[in-house]
């Protein structure tokens, strides 16, 4: 199709056209994408539509957040009168902890001083604080939540999920039994400092004549991955290849003017590397947008750096441009904010979620009563 924002691989079904369903897909963008998807999965657990999802992808920050919707999935109980004694506790309480520590800085001294891979200290840091020792394998049936990371040896995506982990070069793991702690860290190892985060895996271990080309070692012996975002900046593609309604929640930032780029390899590196990925966000955004006013797919799109007042929405919360785009400038860290912060970018995706909903989606939906925290954005 014209408007595709993803492409095709040589495994894929010629022609086949998209079936019924839901998908939602959460980007990266550290802990302010994170606590905006947070907010987006408030309102949409909220209004009945996170229950009708059948698979949720997502990468690098959106994979911390969907991660722990995962693990706690078979406890909620999706009343939205309940919202407060289940959602919240369960889901956005551990979250707000997390964003209450600094993990990024910690890995890389810790990578740095002691034996082992910065991711690894990344991972150890999800593990203490999130996931414990729950594996791919302490994830539900249904929906299907798939955790993106990039491979960097044979440059296609690495889908880490319940029933197996693939490339579609490299082969099929089934039902492994990768920790959700370091499944979580590969995803958002983001480079150059984060990156990358290496798996040693059992050649045996997969599936027979499940890899394309590259089935064989050293392929399958290591795998050497790097944040998701660097291949599907969104987490689209497993979504918008399978289901009719997609639903995108996009809380990536935007690159800033500098007028003296540092020319160091680390700092030079990383923005050489914000660039390609500012080009193809902003190229996937608007081949999204066209597919949804074309019909090819129906659903929505809804962004960090939106206002609010574009989708002309009367009803819609109070979000002043000016508030939420400095949201929007928040650092793509791991880095500690306080508590004001992460409420006003959880409330900010809640808005916008909703408002990106009632417009596109289902106008019939109730308005909300206000934001998630009386703090507002």
């Amino acid at each position: 199709m014209a408007n595709d924002p993803t492409q095709p691989i040589p495994v894929d079904e010629p022609d086949r056209p998209p079936q019924e369903g839901v998908g939602l897909c959460l980007s990266g963008g550290g802990y302010r994408a994170m606590l905006f998807h947070a907010g987006t999965l408030w309102r949409l657990y909220e209004c009945g539509w996170l229950a009708r999802a059948d698979r949720i992808s997502s990468v690098s920050g959106g994979s911390i957040a969907s991660a722990m919707l995962a693990l706690r999935w078979n406890a909620l109980t999706f009343d939205p009168a309940r919202i407060h004694d289940d959602f919240v506790p369960r889901v956005i309480a551990p979250l707000r902890k997390l964003a209450g520590e600094t993990i990024d800085a910690e890995a890389v001294i810790l990578g740095i001083a002691l034996p082992g891979q910065i991711s690894g200290w990344l991972a150890a840091a999800y593990r203490r604080f999130l996931y414990g020792d729950a594996t791919l394998q302490d994830l539900p049936d249904a929906p299907r939540f798939v955790i993106n990371a990039t491979n960097v040896q044979s440059g296609a995506l690495w889908r880490f999920m319940k029933p197996y982990m693939r490339d579609y070069r490299v082969g099929s793991v089934d039902k492994p039994d990768v920790s959700l702690a370091d499944a979580v860290a590969a995803s958002s190892a983001f480079p150059p400092v984060l990156s990358p985060h290496e798996m040693e895996l059992d050649p045996d271990d997969f599936a027979p004549g499940s890899g394309l080309d590259l089935q064989r070692e050293p392929f399958t012996s290591k795998v050497v991955l790097t944040d998701g975002g660097v291949y599907d900046n969104l987490g689209l593609e497993t979504v918008w290849k399978r289901y009719r309604t997609v639903l995108v929640s996009d809380g990536g930032g935007r690159m800033q003017a500098e007028e003296e780029p540092k020319a160091d390899w680390a700092r030079h590196s990383k923005r050489v590397l914000d660039l390609v990925d500012h080009q193809v966000r902003s190229l996937r955004k608007r081949q999204v947008i066209d597919s949804f006013k074309s019909r090819e797919r129906t659903g929505a799109y809804w962004g960090i750096r939106t206002d609010i007042a574009d989708y002309g929405l009367p009803t819609a919360l109070p979000c002043p441009f000016e508030r939420t785009i400095a949201l929007a400038d928040t650092p793509t860290r791991l880095k500690r904010m306080n508590a004001g912060l992460q409420e006003r970018l959880i409330n900010w995706g809640y808005a916008v979620c909703d408002a990106a909903m009632r417009r596109h989606v289902d106008p019939a939906l109730p308005c909300p009563a206000g934001f998630p925290y009386p703090i507002g954005v």
